[in-house]
């Protein structure tokens, strides 16, 4: 009998990857390589005193006051929302040097730009110091080379590096395993873990949306991100540290020897390979934050001054390896914690999030409070396909437009590429300008200078460029995740709200109950929803009764539909503000005459992904959980 063409190539597919695979390195190569380690890893201790050196730092100081003054009945916590980028940075390095005893940092990216190869030198320097200093970072997004992982396995028996969730036992995954990994075990492969923390003597952490990479920090030059982190002083910390232990002691988490790309390294390579001094393509800027660290009034400035004294903060973190025991309460904490907020909001929830793709039960969630007699308002802040890097996660949203304005009563802004309110940290993160100075551009910032690197579990390289455009200028995409619910309680951290944050990735991040916390975070988010910023979402204007409400119907059957969806003519488009006309809701009377329609993807030029964003939008349904 002859066998079919599946069950032929059944047998070669499970040989393709058991080859691929391979195994994991055996106890005896692990002993062979730990060895070698021990025997050449950098022992030396600069410092002697039990502090380890630490730099004199009002912010952990603050955090330790704070720590003092509580009590299990009335927490005391000290909070300084990060919007800007480099506050953001300045922090991290200044918390870094002051450390005494530890630091624990959890990266989803880590590049080896500017921004990854400051942060990681500083965290070698203060290892070398004597401090305790462990690194978890997501293996398929961070530390892409075997050279840098055999110095880091060296660099100073104060430094523990460990990746979560190698693919294939490796800590490079080259595009053949990364296809292997999608085939063989794809539940495992697809969750990573998304957590940002930075926990410095478990007494100040700082938790948000920013990965270790240029971007992130408005260095790009070409594309950068609107970001937000918080940084958290007092008992939270504790929460910080509880979860860090976690997800460090989990299988998962696997040390640098037991990864047999770095093993076979470690064992070739006897030598000690020592931690050179790192070169950065602007040192300039890099010694301006270096300076601004230990700068009193400058930290007194940007960072002391702008915090806040409250009471009640919740640290929250999903298990990880949640997709192993989905159903187990504490698997999904975060989620949890998140869809129990909004449900329980009064008069407003503000969304800021770079995904507008909803889950089933956060979909549940907004239809029920959308029925309600006195349904809460609803602003969203998140992408346009001008801002975003993730076109085809965009998709997904565009398709479901019509839910999301009639069944969910949202009020969607989407962020202009050159939103000014994004400019103005860029030049505060890069140039020392006066008000009135011209920010110049750089020579790549240009619609046709675009790269393709697109990866289904989201973007790694600081050159996967958004699509092009028709304007020219330095372009800025949303990447913040943060909600304030009834100008009462805010959160900051790393979910996106979406399904693959729901279900897949594990998320972190801080509930903050206070409401000056929650009006600060609220005006920074309504920012980027100002008419010079964002692009309003409403429905079209009716043009000719009859054909428009044909349009409409056939759009209708068209979106339901979970393939061929190719109905061009959508329900809603973006909106712009006329000159002379004051910014209002897209519900209230006269918005049609000082708005007017800019098409379904202002701005964007005609290219390769404007057309996969229409057929993921007709065809590409089924990938929600994993785009």
């Amino acid at each position: 009998m002859s066998l079919t063409p599946g069950r032929t190539s059944a047998p070669l597919l499970l040989l393709l990857l058991l080859l691929l695979q391979g195994c994991a390195p055996s106890r005896q190569e692990i002993r062979r390589a730990n060895a070698v380690v021990a025997a050449t890893v950098d022992t030396t201790v600069s410092c002697t005193r039990a502090d380890h050196c630490a730099t004199p730092s009002p912010l952990l100081e603050a955090a330790d006051q704070a720590l003092a003054r509580s009590t299990a009945a009335k927490p005391v916590h000290v909070v300084t929302l990060l919007a800007d980028s480099d506050p953001a940075l300045v922090a991290r390095i200044n918390l870094i040097r002051a450390a005494r005893q530890s630091i624990d940092v959890q990266a989803y990216i880590w590049d080896q730009d500017d921004v990854g190869k400051l942060v990681l030198n500083e965290l070698v320097r203060a290892a070398r110091r004597g401090v305790r200093v462990r690194i978890l970072a997501d293996q398929l997004f961070s530390f892409g080379s075997l050279d840098l992982l055999d110095r880091l396995s060296r660099a100073s028996s104060h430094l523990q590096v460990r990746l979560y969730n190698p693919t294939l036992h490796k800590a490079r995954t080259p595009p053949l395993d990364f296809a292997a990994g999608l085939l063989c075990c794809f539940m495992q492969f697809n969750q990573r873990m998304h957590n940002k923390l930075l926990l410095v003597d478990d007494s100040i952490g700082i938790t948000g949306g920013r990965n270790y990479q240029n971007r992130y920090f408005n260095w790009n030059g070409s594309f950068d991100y609107v970001d937000r982190d918080v940084m958290i002083g007092g008992p939270a910390a504790k929460e910080m540290a509880a979860s860090f232990a976690l997800f460090w002691n989990h299988p998962r988490a696997v040390p640098l020897t037991h990864l047999r790309d770095v093993n076979q390294r470690i064992l070739s390579d006897r030598v000690a390979p020592g931690w050179p001094t790192p070169q950065y393509s602007d040192p300039a800027r890099v010694a301006r934050v270096e300076q601004a660290a230990e700068d009193p009034q400058w930290l007194h400035t940007w960072l002391v001054a702008p915090s806040l004294q409250v009471g009640k903060v919740d640290y929250f973190s999903d298990l990880p390896a949640k997709t192993d025991e989905p159903d187990r309460k504490r698997a999904t904490e975060f989620t949890r914690h998140i869809m129990a907020m909004i449900s329980a909001a009064k008069s407003e929830v503000l969304l800021q999030t770079p995904y507008l793709v909803m889950s089933r039960k956060a979909q549940g969630i907004f239809r029920w409070l959308h029925r309600r007699a006195d349904p809460p308002r609803i602003i969203v802040s998140t992408n346009s396909l001008a801002s975003t890097d993730a076109f085809a996660v965009y998709a997904m949203s565009y398709k479901h437009r019509k839910r999301y304005l009639k069944k969910f009563g949202f009020e969607i802004h989407e962020l202009k590429p050159h939103a000014p309110a994004a400019a103005v940290d860029y030049t505060l993160a890069n140039l020392d300008l006066g008000a009135d100075d011209e920010v110049p551009l750089p020579s790549d910032a240009r619609p046709g200078r675009t790269h393709t690197h697109f990866l289904l579990l989201g973007s790694r390289h600081s050159n996967n460029r958004p699509a092009p455009l028709k304007s020219e200028g330095l372009r800025f995409g949303l990447h913040a995740k943060s909600i304030v619910i009834d100008d009462d309680v805010a959160m900051v951290g790393s979910h996106n709200f979406d399904p693959r944050s729901d279900h897949y990735n594990t998320e972190a991040g801080v509930i903050v109950y206070d409401h000056a916390f929650a009006a600060q975070l609220r005006r920074n988010i309504m920012r980027y929803t100002q008419p010079e910023n964002a692009w309003v979402i409403a429905p079209r204007q009716p043009a000719v009764p009859v054909l428009t409400d044909i349009n409409q119907a056939i759009g209708a059957i068209s979106e339901q539909l979970p393939l061929f969806d190719l109905w061009p003519f959508r329900y809603a488009t973006s909106f712009d503000l006329k000159p002379g006309c004051k910014p209002m809701r897209a519900s209230q009377p006269g918005f049609y005459a000082c708005y007017r329609p800019v098409g379904d993807f202002p701005d964007v030029a005609l290219s390769p992904k404007l057309i996969i964003t229409r057929l993921i939008t007709a065809f590409g349904v089924g990938a929600k959980g994993i785009l």
